[in-house]
């Protein structure tokens, strides 16, 4: 019963996400606001190592769903989206061929669902075991480090959100800048305050 009710939220998600596309295409004024704004150069992006969507627009090719893919995204062939422009108008651009993208996915991965519960019996790592994973988020890649306990505790736990790394090239974006285009250049990057902290 989830999958046609997802389904059906995917298409509601989808409809908004195209009638919000075309407004900003029709919308000469805003998108003037966003060409050269926040402008983070390829050059700048590779020595920073500025991540996911944000890097995705300054031409940084990187996208653990293609490029290091675990299940199901070998599968399901996701398409990598790209810009050099490195402004806030190649952000929202790469936000809006993502959201289509992760649109596609879930639908295909939907379609595909076997019915029934779904479950898998994981048992308890040994004490002093540790290991690490990493999965494409949707500002960029979440990492993790985790070392065990005794009894299926969790003894260390590292967290690496790519806000951490992208927060430094805010302050690059910004310089040459009017003061009234700051929120646009913070927001196209939409960074998370307590990925930071982590």
């Amino acid at each position: 019963m989830r999958g046609p009710l997802l389904t059906k939220s995917l298409q509601s998600i989808l409809v908004d996400v195209q009638t919000l596309h075309t407004i900003y295409e029709e919308n000469a004024g805003l998108r003037d606001r966003f060409v050269g704004a926040g402008i983070v150069a390829p050059a700048l992006a590779v020595k920073l190592g500025l991540i996911g969507l944000a890097g995705r627009a300054s031409g940084q090719a990187f996208d653990l769903r293609c490029d290091l893919p675990c299940d199901p995204y070998g599968e399901l062939a996701p398409q990598k989206t790209v810009r050099t422009e490195g402004d806030v108008a190649a952000r929202v651009a790469v936000r809006f061929d993502e959201v289509l993208e992760s649109t596609r996915l879930l639908n295909e991965i939907l379609r595909k669902l076997p019915a029934g519960s779904h479950h898998s019996v994981i048992s308890a790592p040994n004490e002093g075991a540790s290991g690490v994973g990493m999965i494409e988020g949707w500002r960029g890649p979440v990492f993790l480090a985790l070392e065990a306990a005794a009894s299926g505790m969790i003894r260390r736990c590292h967290p690496h959100d790519p806000s951490w790394q992208n927060w430094p090239l805010i302050e690059h974006a910004i310089i040459d800048n009017i003061v009234p285009d700051f929120p646009l250049i913070n927001k196209s990057f939409n960074l998370s305050y307590s990925g930071q902290d982590l």
